[in-house]
């Protein structure tokens, strides 16, 4: 039963969590339109969370939804603020009709308040479980409008296209061509890519050959399931301890790393500082963009156990790393006063000081020509289509497309 104090303290969370949300997307370039911050301030949050306290249904943090039967997270609903800045991303108008990729029904009324009652919103899971969930939470915060269908999202959901938005809340690591046929014209699709084990939510346009983004957000999903899912190659290095995550299978032969962490460490240090609280912006793509071997390290460890690499006193290592052949290394940082610490590598392995230098001398061309500047451009097109790329373009090869990114010459 909901009390008057039950409806009052939720409002007054509300409230605090869209003023803190604005302060964030703000700081992040991504500025709330009115319409936006108010659907924040309308959308009862809570009641799509409804295992957890009103302070964490509006605190600004993902709220966990499902684990499989492994115990791995596999639907969440999304820290708020992320969600705000891809609805600024999507610029979602009255009228529109959108459909949502990933359904826990919190979103969906959020698309709801913006696109009003002349518009339409459909929202789809590949789970019935997290759709019926979504539909019966709908439904009691006052959302009976919004079509709540289960599938696969590889598909799309044709009964209710075009979508003059379509808004990809899982993380993806293709743009299935349904999207692009299901998109009016004009329209646009927000989604979190992943691309070389790194995301963005990209908003995409459709133009006449490929879909263009017009852009880019730091964020982090849970990944899709169904069709579209891509399951990342890992390389354990040291029992369960420490391992490397390929997300396009870039590694030849996994077995010349076979006791690589047995040897000492090289460090290598660029003198290239930021503040701890600074983060580092595009630099991880930058590298996924410039080492062929890229890839991201996983180490398991807690409380007081070694984490079975090198680490700097006082320093920490980053989950980036790249492998040449029989070496790899990773980014890491060592203090460089009270307030900076210094980037550098660490490398294993025969060569392991060649591979951590070709991080350092990567990690000068970013300090000197993209920190702090405009980042990459980004593009989608179909497999198939010949694309002519200047040569600061990394091209990523898909199943269904082929993505480009474009850094801005110097």
């Amino acid at each position: 039963m909901t009390t008057d104090n039950d409806a009052q303290n939720a409002a007054a969370l509300r409230n605090d969590m869209a003023t803190a949300v604005a302060a964030t997307c703000a700081e992040w370039g991504f500025p709330l339109p009115v319409r936006v911050e108010a659907a924040l301030r309308t959308a009862p949050r809570h009641l799509f969370a409804p295992e957890v306290s009103l302070e964490a249904a509006y605190a600004v943090e993902p709220v966990e939804v499902k684990r499989d039967e492994h115990g791995v997270l596999i639907s969440t609903m999304s820290s708020p603020d992320i969600q705000a800045m891809q609805l600024v991303q999507a610029d979602i108008q009255p009228g529109m009709r959108v459909l949502e990729v990933g359904s826990g029904g919190y979103f969906a009324s959020l698309l709801a308040e913006l696109v009003g009652p002349t518009g339409h919103v459909t929202t789809m899971d590949i789970d019935p479980e997290v759709t019926n969930r979504a539909g019966n939470y709908l439904i009691a915060a006052g959302y009976p409008g919004v079509q709540v269908v289960t599938g696969d999202a590889e598909h799309g959901w044709k009964a209710n296209a075009p979508y003059d938005r379509i808004m990809i809340t899982v993380g993806a690591w293709d743009v299935p061509p349904a999207w692009r046929d299901q998109l009016a014209d004009g329209g646009r699709i927000v989604l979190p890519l992943r691309m070389k084990g790194i995301s963005r939510s990209l908003a995409l346009q459709r133009t006449n050959d490929h879909l263009a983004a017009l852009s880019a957000g730091i964020c982090g999903f849970v990944p899709m399931q169904g069709a579209s899912r891509h399951d990342e190659h890992l390389w354990l290095l040291n029992g369960e301890k420490v391992g490397l995550r390929f997300d396009d299978g870039n590694l030849s032969d996994p077995t010349k790393l076979d006791g690589v962490l047995a040897g000492e460490p090289t460090a290598d240090w660029s003198g290239v500082t930021v503040a701890r609280s600074e983060p580092l912006g595009d630099l991880p793509l930058w590298l996924a963009t410039t080492l062929p071997g890229f890839c991201n390290l996983t180490v398991a460890a807690s409380g007081d156990e070694e984490p079975g690499i090198a680490v700097e006193p006082g320093g920490r290592w980053f989950p980036y790393a790249t492998v040449e052949d029989d070496s790899f290394a990773y980014l890491s940082v060592r203090p460089a006063g009270k307030s900076h610490v210094e980037l550098g590598a660490h490398g294993y392995g025969p060569r392991g000081g060649e591979v951590a230098q070709a991080i350092v001398e990567q990690v000068h061309i970013w300090n000197r020509d993209h920190r702090g500047r405009p980042g990459p451009e980004f593009s989608v097109w179909p497999n198939g289509h010949p694309t002519e790329m200047p040569p600061t373009t990394l091209v990523i090869p898909k199943q269904h497309t082929h993505v480009a990114i474009s850094w801005p010459e110097a």
